[in-house]
């Protein structure tokens, strides 16, 4: 038996990563998750599409977060989604009133998601985006993506993400038009045609 000395950093091993699910919907997901805009807001479009894996296969227990500016381009500062009765501390969920800029959206039984929210202005020298974040059975650490709209098409002409990206790749981040002021985007977390991830360093 091999031993290893731990009293020195340099010989000790790392720990081996844990994957981070399934087991979001037991805290994770709340009421209303996907409802970033208010029902009947005359500016809220729909996003919505499925989650896959390796195989093309559509996963039934992912959740993803998706957050970004309003038309305004400001980034939101209202509690929305988290919102807490001071008396009882139960939730409250959202008032039906506010935009709030964020969204939790767990997947279906058949690896659906869809979330209502505003289209995003452009801030900096970005194109206008929603980003994303990918949690799903199997990855050792969350992901990253964006979503572009395919109305801002000539922004995404001088877009510094988009730029850099082979005209493939660049189509994984831009949703498809699925009927007025609705869009479809579905995330695929690898094989043929895999969505761009974004690495923060």
């Amino acid at each position: 038996m091999t031993r290893i000395d731990t009293s020195r950093p340099e010989t000790v091993l790392p720990t081996p990563s844990h994957t981070v699910g399934p087991f979001y919907g037991h805290a994770l997901p709340f009421p209303g998750g996907g409802d970033i805009a208010p029902v009947g807001h005359p500016q809220a479009i729909t996003i919505q599409g499925y989650v896959y894996d390796g195989e093309g296969r559509p996963l039934p227990d992912a959740l993803l977060e998706v957050w970004g500016a309003g038309p305004d381009g400001e980034v939101a500062r209202t509690d929305g989604s988290m919102r807490r009765d001071p008396a009882t501390g139960g939730f409250l969920g959202r008032n039906g009133v506010e935009f709030t800029g964020w969204g939790r959206i767990q997947t279906d039984t058949n690896g659906h998601w869809s979330a209502r929210t505003l289209r995003p202005a452009a801030r900096g020298a970005s194109a206008p985006y929603l980003s994303v974040c990918v949690f799903a059975r199997g990855l050792l650490v969350h992901l990253y993506t964006r979503i572009y709209l395919p109305d801002d098409a000539p922004a995404h002409a001088t877009d510094p993400l988009l730029t850099r990206l082979s005209p493939d790749r660049r189509a994984t981040l831009v949703a498809a038009e699925d009927g007025p002021g609705a869009y479809r985007f579905d995330v695929r977390l690898q094989g043929e045609g895999e969505t761009v991830f974004l690495e923060f360093r």
